[in-house]
């Protein structure tokens, strides 16, 4: 082989690698950056405080809830995921898929689920007026999201 094709091929297999490392470095960062849709649901309003008088009326009781909206356009499975307020009173989620972009409505008592409003079927009310937490956790009991309110929790998101 002469030395001038070894140059040659030297030259071409350095040029192949320096732009394979320009090509990597100059691609966008968003596209670097890139992943699917993870889930992502949150607690996104609590009614603690039912308006009106507070009875242990059904009625009373169903203008208690906890929303939670997937922010992600996919379907996420709820099922074993929980809901709970600070002194462990806990609600599982059975056989719930939250559609994507959808928002659902988690009430205190008694009712017929749909895909919007889904029931405790409690006879008294969870949520604590002046001070509690709202705590949802996925089926492997990680925390997802949490909403506190009140001087105990220091209020707002976390």
């Amino acid at each position: 082989m002469s030395s001038s094709a070894f140059t040659a091929r030297r030259l071409a297999a350095a040029s192949l690698a320096a732009a394979a490392v320009v090509g990597a470095v100059a691609l966008p960062a968003s596209a670097a950056d890139r992943t699917p849709d993870r889930p992502k649901v949150e607690i996104s309003a609590v009614q603690y405080d039912a308006p009106g008088r507070d009875t242990r009326t059904n009625r009373s009781l169903n203008k208690e809830w906890v929303e939670l909206t997937n922010t992600t356009r996919r379907a996420v499975n709820l099922d074993g995921w929980t809901l709970s307020d600070a002194d462990g009173h806990t609600y599982t989620f059975d056989h719930y898929r939250l559609a994507g972009r959808a928002t659902v409505r988690i009430h205190t008592g008694e009712g017929r689920d749909t895909r919007t409003d889904l029931y405790q079927d409690r006879s008294w009310h969870i949520w604590d007026n002046r001070s509690d937490a709202a705590t949802l956790r996925n089926h492997h009991d990680r925390i997802v999201d949490k909403e506190s309110w009140g001087p105990r929790h220091h209020g707002g998101h976390r």
